[in-house]
């Protein structure tokens, strides 16, 4: 299954630009990736920190074929994610519930789910922060980046078209593909 990209230079959050696709378009896949967010958001109305270079994506799809719980979607997103981090970074990434990845116990990447629902039909947008190049400076929450753990400067693009494919085929399994 191959989703249809969205590219901006600068959204509110891609998860609200996700949202406002699902409610105007026809698309029932997709994914949003901006070059900065003006007010990305965290988990219970935190707001996400979003440092020039990093990584915002967020992914949308319908609920319609997937037999998954939200809670299970939550730790299959985070799975998705590590898998993409691991093809650059080879050690230890841990989880901090619900969707925190974490590496040498500091944050590298949030994600926020929400469900939505249009003419009947559920759908998860699926909103990644991901410490790219920079790390935010937060108290009593230490944040860490890809360049800072390698010591070496990623592609930011290849970066995204990979976690773009892991996701890709994951929908596979649970969408017919024409």
């Amino acid at each position: 299954m191959k989703l249809k990209q969205f590219n901006f230079k600068k959204v509110k959050s891609t998860n609200q630009t996700a949202i406002r696709f699902i409610k105007n378009t026809k698309n029932k896949f997709g994914l949003i990736i901006s070059e900065a967010q003006s007010s990305g958001r965290g988990q219970y109305g935190k707001k996400w920190i979003s440092l020039k270079g990093n990584i915002f994506i967020s992914f949308f799809f319908t609920l319609e074929k997937i037999n998954l719980s939200f809670n299970s979607l939550t730790k299959k997103n985070c799975y998705l994610v590590k898998d993409t981090i691991s093809k650059y970074y080879k050690k230890k990434i841990t989880f901090k519930s619900p969707n925190d990845l974490l590496v040498n116990k500091k944050k590298i990447c949030g994600i926020l789910q929400e469900k939505i629902e249009k003419s009947k039909k559920e759908y998860l947008i699926v909103g990644i922060g991901f410490n790219l190049i920079k790390s935010p400076k937060i108290s009593n929450y230490p944040a860490t980046n890809l360049f800072e753990i390698t010591n070496r400067k990623i592609n930011k693009k290849k970066f995204e078209k990979d976690l773009k494919i892991t996701f890709e085929k994951f929908l596979s399994k649970y969408y017919k593909t024409s």
